[in-house]
């Protein structure tokens, strides 16, 4: 092969990307990495990063509320949507420049531009042709809007995060992750919510006890939930104002927003991945095997892009196996079994291993063990809030299989739990393990009832 510009050249500066050009500069590699955005990609610069943050920010009007009952007397609190954003718009701008400090200091050269792949071992960006012995596609995904009538009036997550102000009545339509986000994100800040769904319950995908169980607590907060509901037309009225028709039986409603987020879509279109002999799934997914690698021998590609574990921490893992399989002389598979999860939704999810449905269907038999309770913080504050902390367990091994949690902390706790679960423990270990009182994480080594359905 004569001689190339690179080793590796990486598609996309997000934090698979990131990650996998840090650790190849790293390991002595020659290493370039493009971006047609801002270094960061979707989970720092218009993800999970600012979504928490705006999180955060809608937790704090039940913290006001919740005061009072601990013998806090506070001042009616007003809230700044525009001075929420732009100290958000800050910190985003900081970490990118940490990303960008971290891929220069690794001796990774950044290219700023739009990337089209013109064969195995070669790519072009604006006109200029750069050839590398590899290529890592991490270009992530976009959000998905369906061909409706006035979809153009609808915003995504991607626009949401500069709104000028905040709407007064928002309808969020879908039920996974970032629509139980953003619908938490709006109610706690203050605005009517609505939110949409052709299904029957929250999260699918989820243990059914989780979804029910958040479906309840979000409804109780003031968040009207509308099931077998679809989005049918969206009409634009003279005061600026959205009226939105719904197919299922529900009345046509007006909003002044609309954020749609039913699902996203791998950014493979024009890229030119077919020029380098890379096969693509029904969702234009780049289809990999265990080590990453497409069906070109010199392309791989890791993240949303490749439609398997949508979450930052596995794109990274697999970005990390890819730079040690190529530059390390470690040929390593990323594993995506046992990761643990959370939905920053309000109350939030934690969650590890199987879904109890799941669970039956492996296993056959199993043991569940769950409690639902008042949260002591709850008992002062006079609040009607609920959380469900559940495990699933193997009758035949005892090993536990699945953790599952609703309420307040859930993610911070599940990320303990997921370690042990991960590590293959069993029901008896986990009762040997004494819980720290008083906690809401104890629940998880202090369940002995076996639940009788």
């Amino acid at each position: 092969m004569p001689d190339l510009d690179h080793d590796l050249f990486v598609i996309g500066a997000g934090s698979g990307g990131v990650r996998a050009a840090r650790l190849a500069a790293t390991l002595g590699a020659r290493v370039a990495i493009a971006e047609n955005y801002r270094v960061g990609g979707t989970c720092v610069i218009r993800g999970c990063v600012p979504k928490k943050l705006l999180a955060y920010a809608a937790h704090f009007r039940e913290d006001f509320e919740d005061a009072a009952g601990y013998g806090w007397t506070v001042p009616d609190a007003a809230f700044s949507w525009p001075k929420l954003i732009a100290n958000k718009n800050a910190e985003i701008a900081r970490l990118e420049g940490i990303y960008a400090g971290v891929l220069e200091r690794a001796g990774a050269r950044i290219f700023r531009g739009t990337v089209k792949v013109v064969g195995s071992n070669a790519v072009e960006l604006d006109g200029r042709r750069i050839t590398a012995k590899y290529i890592l596609v991490a270009t992530g995904a976009h959000p998905w809007l369906p061909q409706i009538p006035g979809i153009e009036h609808a915003a995504t997550s991607n626009e949401v995060f500069e709104w000028p102000g905040l709407p007064r009545r928002i309808l969020v339509v879908g039920a996974g992750y970032i629509a139980v986000e953003f619908a938490g994100i709006f109610n706690g800040l203050g605005a009517a919510v609505t939110l949409s769904y052709r299904g029957e319950q929250l999260l699918r995908g989820f243990d059914a006890d989780v979804r029910s169980h958040l479906a309840a607590e979000m409804a109780k907060k003031g968040v009207r939930i509308l099931f077998r509901s679809e989005l049918a037309r969206i009409d634009r009225q003279a005061d600026g104002a959205l009226k939105v028709s719904f197919a299922g039986g529900h009345e046509p409603a007006t909003f002044d927003a609309v954020l749609h987020a039913t699902g996203r879509m791998p950014n493979t279109r024009g890229l030119g991945l077919e020029t380098a002999g890379v096969m693509l799934g029904d969702r234009g997914e780049v289809l990999v095997d265990r080590f990453s690698a497409s069906t070109a021998p010199s392309v791989y590609a890791v993240g949303d892009v490749t439609d398997r574990l949508h979450l930052t921490p596995v794109a990274i893992r697999e970005a990390h196996a890819v730079a040690l399989t190529l530059f390390g002389n470690q040929p390593t598979a990323a594993d995506h079994d046992g990761v643990p999860s959370a939905v920053f939704s309000q109350p939030p999810v934690g969650t590890v291993g199987m879904t109890e449905a799941e669970a039956r269907r492996a296993f056959g038999t199993i043991d569940v063990y769950k409690a639902v309770f008042k949260p002591l913080k709850a008992t002062l504050s006079g609040r009607d809030e609920r959380t469900l902390v559940k495990l699933l367990v193997d009758e035949k091994t005892q090993r536990v299989v699945g953790a599952h949690m609703v309420g307040p902390d859930a993610p911070e706790i599940i990320q303990g739990i997921g370690i042990a679960v991960k590590a293959g423990l069993t029901k008896a270990q986990f009762d040997a393990t004494v819980g720290i009182h008083p906690t809401m994480a104890e629940e998880f080594v202090t369940l002995r009832e076996k639940f009788r359905a």
